[in-house]
């Protein structure tokens, strides 16, 4: 895997890995802060596949709380609305590369290069509660598929609008944070066509020529947990992919229609300002 993909997929697990800190109300937090550690992911080759692989790679981590524009473990986010009930952000994702020599089901096909996936996501606070330590909020990202090669290209874009309920623990589960996100998935046919297409050039008597299509492209769970230690973080997340009633459902790449995937992180704090600013500020 080349380190554009291992940092990508690095980006995309911190982002799985856990909800926003939410602080109590009024409790001063640093203007920014940012570390650097290691984590590991485990997840199919491709969403559908049967063959599965344990990723190494990189976790960069950076907060800043600013007025205007603020960077967190959810991405990037413009305060240009009402940011009580909603915030304009960057959303971002990775696929790992897929080489056909080790899938039976891709032998002879050309390879799947790594694809980081960029584009901006409304997010609606729909509800909170009083003390802000549980809420609920819709998530719109709408992002472009790049290939991460020396001449990237776009493959297509997806839109995964999801339903987020975060918890900040109390009691004995103090500053740990627990998220729950659900919902579907639709892609463009050009994309769902990178991944389960079959060109009539590589159809065989167990795999024929497939046209892939655009629209639903399945479901997803995902339960992730973390915690901000004084001189570290950590966070773990497993999702769940269910693949049944996808348009692409018919395409011989799709060997399974629901599989489990996860990912643990550890992050080294290296730094952190000296000015203070109000965590819901």
């Amino acid at each position: 895997m080349t380190t554009v993909s291992r940092t990508a997929l690095g980006t995309a697990l911190l982002t799985m890995l856990g909800a926003v800190a939410m602080p109590a109300h009024g409790e001063p937090l640093p203007l920014w802060e940012f570390g650097f550690g290691v984590g590991g992911l485990f997840f199919n080759d491709y969403r559908g596949a049967n063959t599965s692989h344990v990723y190494p790679a990189p976790v960069p981590y950076f907060i800043y709380r600013g007025t205007f524009l603020r960077a967190d473990r959810d991405g990037l986010h413009g305060r240009l609305f009402n940011r009580r009930y909603l915030e304009l952000e960057i959303s971002a994702n990775a696929t790992a590369p897929v080489f056909s020599r080790n899938s039976a089901i891709r032998a002879g096909m050309p390879n799947l290069e790594p694809t980081i996936e960029l584009g901006p996501a409304l997010l609606w606070h729909l509800w909170r509660r009083s003390d802000e330590r549980l809420r609920l909020d819709v998530h719109l990202p709408l992002r472009e598929a790049f290939t991460v090669t020396s001449r990237p290209t776009s493959v297509g874009a997806d839109f995964a609008p999801s339903l987020n309920l975060d918890y900040l623990g109390a009691g004995h589960l103090s500053g740990w944070n627990f998220g729950v996100m659900a919902g579907p998935l639709y892609a463009q046919r050009r994309y769902n066509e990178y991944f389960y297409g079959v060109a009539p050039a590589f159809a065989t008597a167990t795999r024929p020529a497939y046209d892939a299509s655009g629209g639903y492209a399945g479901s997803q769970l995902l339960f992730a947990t973390s915690k901000r230690f004084t001189n570290y973080w950590v966070g773990a997340y497993v999702r769940h992919d269910w693949l049944a009633g996808a348009v692409f459902d018919g395409s011989p790449l799709v060997q399974q229609h629901s599989y489990w995937a996860g990912g643990v992180g550890f992050v080294w704090m290296i730094r952190a300002s000296s000015t203070m600013v109000d965590g819901h500020d």
